[in-house]
């Protein structure tokens, strides 16, 4: 049988074990037997370089390696790991795709992107992505020690944190008219993203025809999946042992 897994907002760290648990036990029971699998961003919880090499990321890195050696594995940058670089992505095995491509998903051209740039209304969040995506900016990061890194990280999910608890859950939701635009860019009636950790399928239109957004959800409490084969798609759930 024939299917794709696409996940996302992984979030992993050393603090959270189980998560790792149920994502090294999702790679292993799972991937393998998948024609592809596609990591929509925020794989880490963060990320302040490749320089920063523990046992942690290299034993995530080893665990993708063996996955690939069955089927192709493709990551798009999130809001937590836009600094990952082709030394880590080498030694996972992993393809990086462009933050918003179009792939052909069984015949249907379907866009895959991370997310957060669909989510216009917070300006705040976007000018620091405009920043942070600039060819300047990480440049400059990455060229600092990775104490200092370490400590900014720290620092700037804290700020992150409680930012969010003053903004409204509509403006940390995608913007509806950004998601239209987008696809009618792309021309498809079939967009995945993750980033809001809402997971759902929303019905909408695009240039008069019925369209879908599927929206992965995070693995903060849940292994959340998508799985799409040629007859049919569902979002699933892998537990938490």
């Amino acid at each position: 049988m024939s299917f794709t897994y696409f996940i996302a907002d992984l979030h992993l760290s050393a603090d959270r074990p189980d998560i790792t648990e149920c994502f090294m036990r999702f790679l292993q029971e799972d991937a393998i037997n998948a024609d592809a699998l596609y990591v929509l961003g925020d794989l880490f919880e963060v990320w302040i370089g490749d320089d920063d090499v523990t046992s942690f990321s290299e034993s995530v890195a080893t665990a993708f390696k063996a996955v690939s050696h069955f089927c192709p594995v493709y990551f798009i940058h999130g809001n937590r790991d836009f600094a990952i670089r082709q030394g880590w992505l080498d030694k996972a095995g992993m393809t990086l795709l462009h933050e918003q491509t179009v792939i052909d998903l069984y015949g249907t051209p379907t866009l895959i992107t991370h997310g957060d740039e669909l989510c216009t209304r917070d300006v705040a969040y976007q000018k620091f992505r405009k920043k942070s995506r600039s060819w300047w900016w990480p440049r400059l990061m990455l060229a600092l020690p990775l104490s200092v890194r370490r400590k900014a990280a720290q620092k700037g999910r804290a700020k992150s944190k409680e930012n969010q608890k003053y903004l409204k859950p509509e403006i940390m939701d995608v913007t509806p008219g950004e998601v239209v635009k987008v696809m009618e860019k792309h021309n498809v009636a079939r967009l995945i993203h993750g980033h809001t950790h809402r997971p759902n399928v929303h019905c909408l239109s695009v240039n008069g025809n019925t369209a879908t957004r599927i929206v992965l959800g995070d693995w903060y409490d849940q292994g959340s999946v998508l799985k799409v084969s040629p007859e049919s798609q569902a979002l699933e759930n892998r537990k938490f042992i």
